[in-house]
């Protein structure tokens, strides 16, 4: 059974988009208006989606069923599976009691509620995102705010709004190399002009995050600091992205970010610091004390006795191992997103195949669903068929690497595996809703890419004419929100894109990777990110305020990449490579 996909089936093209869009404004209105927990509106955009691929698109009820179980085993595997991880990390600082020492390491360095949120939810975040995407930075970002005292709802919404300049280069580049293979264009051109886009927000973002959370006067009692994070990025991001290429710049971009303001706090530190209200001054509090060893102290002859010398741990000794579970995370992390370390961890290549070969990845063609359904024109430049093929590679999987960190972690602070198990199964538990939320949301996402309520959306935006080079980054916006995925979004609209720029006369690389750029701003919104941050903060049911937090900004941001796509365009056209 084949079906080729229609993207105008109501006649009109603005109708249809209308209709396509009633899933997408069913999730959201239930979420940020009627305040219906999130896995009850996932469930019900899944079945609005469901109807009108069937019934106004006309798709064969066996591929629709298929589209949304396929997208539910994603959600699970491996976005579910990276958000269990770090959370399971967070809960083994935080039983060890080592999440303390983080703490007052944090606050040793700034305890200013603004200086932390950019060393954690813009820089930090930014180097997750380098190293894994996928979810991973904003629920580890989510998971630490909250840790260091932060409200929920702040702590979800402003790792969200942190995590939107990275995302282009997330997981050591993939949205831009995939947007490369999908439409032909040279990678170096897309990491080139990606790069002249994104570095304006890389600055942007710290003041925007400051303010969001503090206001306006407070922002600027620290733009020093928003300064030197924001502006130390964006000139990594820029000369990383068009000199060397895609792999290393959120990597590079983060480390010099949280170098630059760290060499920065040495040397000059907020004149007031900011808390949130009824929190005390935040003084720095000591490091727990070691127990005392037995007969140290007392009376008579027990107290003339020679007391054992115990050497108890430096305060240097004890941070470096509160903050292990992070290191060995991060370097995990970033070890399993190397070429090198994936291929060998996926069984080699396929002349050279290794031990693993067979045994670590399986690829299991989707039944009814696999090369079923064409893509046509104009989405496409000739209809082909979609794949549909689920991988489940458990061994080089970003979350197992989460998985391995925590264990290593545990057993290193001294966890018996036994221990390690209860907190493990008590993790799963505890997010076990989120998990079922996040299939639903997938499964949405999945039905109407493969149903083509997607597409219908892009050309109407594509439909646009002069203003597409504004409303192009809003459709990489759109992909994002729609399928939680920078990555994704590349390949939905990536090839539209750079068939309406040849027609409208623009450049091609420039509609291409503002698709991407403007991709970045609709992570804040995508309903994965939504739940990963609620999971993380222990907000269930809260999905509705935290769409609501972030919504607006999202918009917003999204809006000022389609100004600078615009002007970049149609008047400092010498900014396209």
């Amino acid at each position: 059974m084949t079906w080729t996909q229609v993207y105008t089936p109501l006649g009109s093209l603005l109708l249809s988009a209308l209709v396509a869009a009633l899933p997408i404004v069913v999730l959201l209105g239930l979420l940020g208006v009627f305040h219906v927990k999130a896995h009850i509106a996932a469930l019900a955009g899944l079945a609005s989606a469901l109807l009108i691929a069937i019934f106004v698109y006309g798709m064969p009820w066996q591929l629709g069923l298929a589209a949304a179980v396929n997208g539910a085993f994603y959600g699970l595997f491996p976005i579910g599976w990276i958000i269990l991880g770090a959370i399971f990390i967070y809960d083994i600082s935080v039983k060890t009691g080592k999440f303390e020492i983080v703490k007052q390491s944090i606050a040793g360095l700034a305890s200013d509620r603004r200086i932390q949120v950019l060393l954690i939810a813009f820089a930090f975040g930014a180097f997750i995102e380098g190293a894994a995407g996928f979810g991973t930075p904003v629920a580890i970002s989510a998971a630490m705010l909250i840790g260091l005292g932060f409200a929920p709802l702040p702590a979800a919404g402003l790792a969200l709004i942190g995590n939107t300049a990275p995302v282009a280069y997330g997981a050591l580049g993939t949205p831009i190399i995939v947007l490369s293979s999908v439409t032909g264009l040279d990678l170096m051109h897309l990491s080139a002009m990606a790069g002249r886009q994104l570095p304006f927000f890389s600055l942007l973002v710290p003041f925007w995050i400051v303010w969001a959370m503090a206001g306006r006067k407070k922002m600027w009692e620290v733009w020093p600091a928003c300064l030197t994070a924001g502006l130390s990025f964006a000139i990594s991001q820029f000369l990383v992205s068009n000199f060397h290429g895609p792999w290393l710049v959120d990597i590079i971009s983060a480390l010099v970010s949280m170098a630059s303001l760290v060499v920065l706090l040495r040397f000059w530190q907020p004149k007031t610091t900011f808390r949130f209200p009824g929190e005390d001054d935040g003084e720095r509090r000591p490091l727990p004390a070691m127990p005392r060893p037995a007969g140290s102290a007392g009376s008579g002859d027990a107290a003339m006795l020679p007391r054992p010398v115990v050497r108890q741990p430096s305060r240097r000794r004890q941070v470096l191992i509160a903050w292990m579970p992070w290191i060995i995370l991060s370097l995990l992390v970033f070890l399993w997103g190397t070429p090198q370390v994936k291929t060998f961890l996926n069984g080699g290549t396929k002349d050279a195949p290794n031990f693993l070969s067979g045994i670590t990845v399986q690829k299991v063609p989707v039944p009814y669903l696999d090369k079923a359904v064409y893509r046509d024109v104009p989405v496409v430049p000739k209809p082909e068929a979609e794949p549909a093929v689920y991988t489940f590679n458990w061994l080089s999987a970003t979350g197992t690497s989460l998985l391995i960190a925590g264990v290593l972690s545990g057993l290193l602070l001294g966890l018996s595996p036994l221990a390690l198990a209860r907190i493990f199964a008590g993790t799963l538990w505890r997010i076990r809703i989120s998990l079922l939320t996040i299939a639903a949301m997938l499964a949405l996402g999945y039905t109407t890419r493969y149903g083509g309520l997607d597409a219908t959306m892009g050309l109407a935006f594509a439909s646009t004419g002069a203003l597409f080079a504004f409303f192009s980054p809003l459709l990489g916006w759109l992909g994002v929100a729609l399928t939680g995925s920078d990555t994704s979004s590349n390949v939905l609209f990536g090839n539209l894109q750079q068939i309406t720029a040849q027609q409208i006369g623009i450049s091609p690389v420039l509609a291409a990777a503002s698709n991407s750029s403007g991709g970045v701003m609709g992570k804040m919104i995508d309903a994965q990110s939504i739940v990963v941050a609620s999971v993380a903060t222990n907000q269930h049911g809260q999905e509705g305020a935290i769409l609501r937090y972030v919504f607006l900004h999202s918009l917003v941001l999204a809006c000022l990449v389609g100004v600078v796509v615009f002007l970049q365009a149609y008047v400092f056209t010498w900014m396209i490579p």
